[in-house]
């Protein structure tokens, strides 16, 4: 079977899609005959060699998949399934262990299946479970128009929040308003225009995967007992400060989100996030844009795009 496969460290440009041995399922591995893969930052800096986890090469990428179960527990031959792993995905057959496996319905395409786990497992774990989100409560979401970001905005409203979205162009505000979002305004000017839409009140929790400059309005743009759930740092600019003592004055909160180092360890969690979402699909308001489509040979080219942020949403890969 074929697998795209990290050689040496030396980056995306130098992936390879190789021929390697079928994997062996041990007795709580699910088979699975993959569709399509997700596009993760993870992967972009695994072929770089500057993740926390460091496999030895040469080894496979891909975080999230989609496919068709051929075998395995708790799953009959040919139901459609998604799922997620640290790495090791981007190839023709996989052996997923069943606790990150998930059935996938049939409203989603393998494409939408494959864009799903990493970043709404993310978004549901950030907002339930640090941010103890609340029905009518109004949610912030910095980088809205990418996938972590578009993922927010739709689990948001799955809990019947408003939802208030940051981008740094018009073009992305289109983006993240088809994802769902009732607000959107732009960057610049972002706190102003927020304390405009809350009537100076402010918002209740603020996802931000942005970091840098963006994090001291964050706070300032917190209504009392307001929750800022820190996801990443992807405008590179360093990892912000806080003043402890603002958190004092305005009974505020800031909680990080490590969804990946919380439920690895959890086994049973994951299915418990991916329960809580199949009502959200069921019901149309969970439904991943995605932002493009690769072959599996040019799995590297996506990382590229992805690095230079000239993709939005979520960006797949096709395997068959």
């Amino acid at each position: 079977m074929r697998a795209v496969q990290v050689v040496d460290t030396a980056g995306p440009e130098h992936l390879e899609v190789r021929e390697v041995p079928e994997p062996a399922p041990g007795p709580d591995d699910v088979l699975v005959e993959v569709h399509a893969v997700g596009v993760s930052f993870p992967d972009l800096l695994l072929s770089r060699g500057q993740y926390q986890i460091k496999p030895e090469p040469p080894f496979a990428l891909g975080v999230d998949f989609a496919g068709v179960v051929v075998s395995g527990p708790g799953f009959a031959p040919g139901q459609r399934v998604a799922g997620v792993g640290p790495y090791g995905n981007a190839a023709e057959l996989v052996a997923s262990p069943a606790v990150s496996t998930f059935p996938l319905p049939d409203t989603l395409s393998f494409e939408e299946g494959a864009a799903l786990p990493m970043n709404y497992l993310t978004a549901q774990f950030a907002l339930a479970e640090r941010g103890g989100i609340r029905a009518g409560e109004t949610v912030l979401v910095h980088g809205a128009a990418g996938g972590v970001g578009t993922a927010t905005i739709q689990v948001a409203k799955g809990y019947a929040a408003r939802t208030i979205a940051v981008v740094s162009t018009d073009e992305k505000g289109e983006v993240a308003r088809a994802a769902g979002a009732d607000e959107v305004v732009l960057l610049d000017g972002f706190k102003d225009a927020v304390a405009a839409l809350t009537g100076g009140r402010g918002v209740d929790i603020v996802v931000d995967v942005v970091g840098g400059e963006v994090f001291t309005d964050s706070l300032r743009s917190l209504a009392t007992q307001g929750r800022l759930l820190v996801v990443g740092f992807a405008s590179g600019q360093g990892i912000p400060e806080v003043r402890v003592n603002r958190l004092l004055l305005n009974n505020i909160d800031v909680r990080g989100v490590g969804w990946g180092a919380y439920a690895m360890v959890r086994p049973g969690y994951m299915r418990e996030q991916w329960d809580a979402l199949l009502p959200m699909i069921e019901s149309g308001v969970v439904k991943p844009p995605i932002g493009a489509r690769y072959s599996f040979e040019d799995f590297g080219r996506a990382l590229l795009d992805m690095d230079q942020r000239r993709t939005r949403g979520k960006s797949v890969v096709r395997v068959r």
